[in-house]
């Protein structure tokens, strides 16, 4: 049972960065792997990052790579998503979602969207070219 919070999208120009934040409620932040995902309008929901439970495995959409960065820390409950390079076509609502306890003494990293249990209301990002 987990709630979750996102925070930190806003305008930025073509090449610029951005973070996003997604603060979690739950005690047991730390049993689940974490996700975000984002929206453009009239597309699917889309996978762009995710890191395991533990922190120590991670993977990326192609379109990303090289340019996002996801980390987690448990500590505090929260997850990130540094935007770098960022291009007009990552214009969308980024969602910060949990997945569940079963991956969590694994390095395994899920990207579909069933494989998600708890999803935050999103932020807006919006890169003008």
């Amino acid at each position: 049972q987990v709630q979750l919070v996102e925070s930190g999208g806003g305008l930025v120009q073509a090449g610029g960065s951005l973070t996003l934040s997604c603060a979690a409620s739950g005690r047991a932040f730390s049993s689940y792997a974490m996700g975000w995902f984002r929206q453009a309008p009239g597309k699917d929901r889309e996978f762009v990052a995710a890191v395991s439970a533990s922190g120590g495995n991670s993977d990326y959409v192609d379109y990303v790579k090289g340019r996002f960065t996801i980390s987690r820390d448990n500590a505090k409950n929260s997850v990130y998503l540094q935007m770098n390079s960022l291009k007009p076509e990552d214009t969308a609502v980024y969602y910060c979602a949990a997945s569940r306890p079963y991956y969590t003494f694994t390095l395994y990293i899920p990207k579909g969207h069933n494989e998600y249990d708890y999803w935050g209301q999103g932020t807006q990002v919006t890169v003008s070219s």
